[in-house]
């Protein structure tokens, strides 16, 4: 795979495999297949529901072993994503980001896989790595663009309560608190 860091798919088939951006990762030669038992003990594991958002401080285990995105439909997927063991890997989750893939545009937190692994690589600051991996997708650019004042923040953070901490201001600004 080019590139430093290693990205793991683990698919659970539940979409068209035409359309998901992880496997046009996978034939590209940017993502590579796993099954659960062979994603890596370490990898950082992109879960919507775990309670740690991803941080500059994940940078390394990254880098060391990689990046996992669960591979499934937000419709009929939800639960692939709740049994997916905790005991592997480093789950953590995305702050406050908007889509920018035509299925869910604008809509908070609906991120496809490579927005996604993009935005985790964008915060834990592996911004050519996130720009390559959105230059695939006609849309991608427009990810970076409508999300560029929350990541330029979330990647200024150092820790994960950092990240939250900023996560709260721009809910609070939307809310008009």
């Amino acid at each position: 795979m080019p590139g430093k860091v290693k990205i793991y798919v683990v698919r659970y088939g539940r979409d068209d495999p035409r359309k998901s951006t992880a496997m046009k990762l996978v034939r590209l030669g940017l993502a590579r297949i796993v099954p659960i038992r062979r994603v890596p003990r370490k990898a950082v594991v992109l879960d919507p529901f775990a309670p740690t958002r991803v941080s500059r401080s994940d940078a390394d285990l990254i880098e060391r072993y990689g990046i996992v995105v669960i591979d499934t439909s937000w419709k009929t997927g939800v639960e692939d994503i709740k049994r997916f063991p905790k005991r592997v890997g480093a789950h953590r989750s995305l702050p406050l980001l908007k889509a920018a893939n035509p299925i869910n545009y604008g809509k908070p937190y609906r991120l496809s896989s490579v927005e996604a692994l993009a935005a985790a690589l964008y915060i834990a600051g592996f911004t050519e790595e996130a720009r390559e991996l959105l230059s695939k997708f006609k849309w991608g650019p427009e990810f970076l663009r409508i999300n560029e004042e929350y990541l330029s923040a979330y990647a200024e953070a150092s820790t994960a309560d950092e990240v939250r901490e900023a996560e709260k201001d721009f809910i609070e600004r939307l809310l008009g608190n």
